[in-house]
């Protein structure tokens, strides 16, 4: 089998009602779908994360220009070999962010091949399935323009929970005092059993991350990801066990090059790399061996259209607790709930929630057939023929 092409499919189109987050307003959803086609006709595909205010046509660019001349006429069984050629190839002018953003893409459609040409889900290639289904936890919460606050995001988690959601992730970094009363009134609206996370998305530094720490130490957060910057790794570590509230991150770390120190340094209690993102099938499986390594919880960061949920899902069956035991702390699944017009139509809406859970997909490859006509529909030329 040989790969005879790589397509990068910008898919992108505005929202009805954009909304805002610690960085800025998103206007629009984009994705960038990876396919490769090969000489035996099996089509393989694959995401590259579009984080909210990240043009898609970047880590297209990677592909076209940079990686499709490596992979066009390769056996898509050597998918390391791939991944070292094309990490290496872009490592002068790579090593993190878009480079690894798009190797990811090409990795995870090049798993999808070998899956469906031998019959099998990605999670029983790459180790097998320590679970058939996982527990989701809603992400959404983002702030709407002439809507009033906290009112507004209590009701949103009354319909999350209403949905059969166990767990909630509140969008925060709106400003200190903003962020503890917001937290303070969802707490008190959805009562004690309701799992709380609290996400920054890198909006403060040290002592203003300490002080909501320190405010919401009776409100029970099970964790706080991404107080601060990704460069700042001094900060994480003295962050860490100021309270018993988990702290998180790794959307922003790529490959095992860039977790190395952090996992090393014992920075950060819970690791979230991204599949989509952080480097892919091939990549993130030796993430999560160097987590396993140093006994460190990994609960994947999703945040992508139905093919990098799908392709997540069969990353996260595959991932050991941390340590495995009797009644071991299991890994959950990012479920995003906010806007996103194409997310379900591409895969047919075949993943959902199904008393609480999300079973995984076990169809060949990433667990889900993918429909054209929703590419065709969304997707943006951007190379000159």
């Amino acid at each position: 089998m040989k790969i005879v092409n790589v397509i990068p499919h910008v898919l992108s189109t505005p929202l009805d009602e954009k909304f805002s987050f610690s960085q800025g307003w998103v206007e629009k959803r984009s994705s960038l779908i990876v396919e490769i086609i090969t000489d035996e006709g099996v089509v393989g595909w694959g995401e590259s994360l579009c984080h909210g205010l990240q043009p898609p046509e970047i880590a297209a660019s990677f592909i076209e220009f940079c990686y499709k001349p490596i992979l066009i006429g390769r056996d898509p069984f050597d998918v390391e070999v791939l991944w070292e050629e094309m990490y290496n190839r872009s490592r002068p002018f790579g090593q993190s962010g878009a480079a690894v953003n798009a190797i990811s893409g090409v990795d995870i459609a090049l798993w999808d091949v070998i899956g469906r040409a031998l019959n099998k889900p990605i999670s029983k290639l790459i180790g097998g399935s320590f679970r058939s289904e996982v527990t989701p936890y809603a992400t959404g919460f983002y702030r709407y323009k002439g809507k009033k606050y906290p009112e507004s995001g209590i009701e949103e988690a009354k319909e999350h929970i209403s949905k059969g959601f166990k767990a909630i992730k509140l969008k925060i970094g709106f400003g200190v005092e903003e962020d503890i009363s917001f937290v303070s009134a969802i707490r008190e609206a959805v009562g004690d059993q309701i799992k709380i996370m609290m996400d920054a998305n890198c909006a403060y530094n040290l002592p203003a991350a300490r002080r909501i720490l320190n405010e919401c130490q009776s409100l029970n957060i099970h964790f706080f990801e991404e107080p601060l910057a990704p460069e700042d790794i001094e900060g994480y570590k003295q962050l860490r066990n100021l309270s018993s509230t988990y702290i998180a991150a790794g959307e922003n770390l790529f490959g095992k090059t860039g977790y190395r120190h952090w996992i090393a340094n014992g920075a950060l209690d819970i690791l979230q790399p991204d599949l989509m993102s952080s480097g892919g099938f091939t990549e993130c499986k030796k993430i999560a061996a160097m987590a396993q390594a140093w006994n460190t919880m990994l609960i994947p960061h999703v945040w992508g259209s139905g093919i990098g949920l799908a392709a997540s899902l069969q990353f996260i069956a595959s991932l050991p607790p941390t340590p495995l035991s009797l009644n071991p702390i299991e890994p959950m699944l990012e479920y995003d709930q906010s806007a996103h017009p194409f997310r379900g139509d591409l895969i047919y809406h075949s993943i959902s929630m199904q008393d609480g859970k999300v079973p995984i997909p076990q169809k060949p490859g990433i667990g889900v057939d993918v429909n054209r006509e929703v590419i065709e529909r969304y997707e943006q030329p951007i190379f000159r023929k």
